[in-house]
């Protein structure tokens, strides 16, 4: 009876000790643990294209190399450019002659030929008015007849209007071309040079240089390639000046406000608690990730961007690596 007793007892405690663990356990259980955010380390990236089609006669980097600004990268060749460039300049010549020779007027030697035919008419006019002057006079002394004088009169009138024809040819010219020949000229010889600026700038462009100083991350074009306009041939990433995205849902946002610092983990490079600090804040667009609030009724949570900076330059850092960040839950139940 005695041993019956003993081991009912023995059974009951055990019982308890088991009941009070999984009591114990349970309760640890159902803690809820601290909500843990990923992020990603990105890094600004520069796509290289140039405005000049053509075929890449050479590349003068490759993918990995560091690069500084205004280092050529690629050299890009354009036969067909280069022929409409000097095309175009004889174009400029032509119009820029042109403009030169209206501006300068008629030759010497076209001028001399007026002068003296000018000169000619002169002196067949004053014979002519001398002859007019002395018929007229012997005709009011009744010495001459009516129609000699009327001849006369009309031999003066023709050498008048030869005279003034002359004078106008002269003048025309010594004067050369009109004032609107002359300034469409100058027009077009404007628009040529133009035209040639324009293929000058093109050819500038056949030597593309890296406008920042990072790392060639691709090259999507091959030596003896052709590229056309906007093109791009490589991409050269920012890798001195990495930042962290991180997706946050509405209901977190309070923890993350603008200049505020954030303590984050990066596994790839084993460090814990590297500060960083807030610099944008943005919703993401309606297609991003929603959460309801409640089954039944409710609002929904959207979702926001953040990124942020990090305080000092941290060595070996580069995108694509993983930040986390973990918020304390009991802090984040109190709040909420």
């Amino acid at each position: 009876m005695k041993i019956s007793n003993k081991i009912l007892f023995t059974a009951f405690v055990v019982i308890l000790l088991i009941i009070l663990t999984l009591s114990i356990l349970g309760i640890f259980l159902m803690k809820e643990r601290d909500i843990v955010l990923q992020g990603q380390i990105e890094a600004e990236e520069y796509n290289i294209s140039g405005l000049l089609p053509g075929r890449i006669e050479e590349i003068y980097v490759e993918k990995g190399q560091h690069v500084k600004k205004g280092d050529i990268l690629v050299h890009i060749i354009s036969n067909e450019v280069i022929a409409e460039y000097e095309a175009q300049k004889s174009l400029e010549k032509a119009a820029k002659l042109q403009s030169e020779k209206l501006d300068s007027g008629s030759r010497k030697e076209l001028v001399s030929i007026a002068k003296e035919l000018w000169d000619g008419t002169k002196a067949d006019l004053n014979l002519a008015k001398t002859t007019y002057e002395r018929i007229s006079a012997l005709y009011e002394d009744s010495i001459v007849s009516q129609q000699r004088r009327d001849e006369v009169e009309a031999i003066y009138k023709s050498a008048l209007a030869a005279e003034r024809a002359a004078y106008h040819q002269y003048k025309i010219a010594k004067e050369g071309a009109q004032e609107q020949d002359k300034a469409s000229a100058k027009e077009m010889a404007k628009a040529a040079r133009s035209n040639a600026e324009v293929v000058k700038a093109l050819l500038k462009d056949s030597k593309l240089a890296a406008p920042i100083s990072g790392q060639v991350a691709t090259i999507a074009l091959n030596k003896g390639e052709l590229s056309s306009i906007g093109t791009s041939i490589m991409t050269i990433v920012d890798i001195e000046n990495p930042y962290l995205v991180m997706n946050v849902r509405e209901d977190l946002l309070k923890y993350f406000k603008m200049g505020n610092d954030i303590l984050c983990e990066i596994p790839a490079l084993g460090l814990k608690d590297i500060p960083f600090s807030i610099n944008y804040i943005s919703p993401l667009g309606s297609f991003a990730t929603w959460k309801a609030t409640k089954d039944s009724g409710g609002y929904d949570l959207r979702t926001f961007e953040i990124q942020a900076v990090p305080k000092y330059k941290i060595e070996d850092l580069r995108p694509g690596m993983t930040c986390l960040l973990t918020i304390d839950n009991e802090q984040f139940t109190m709040n909420n």
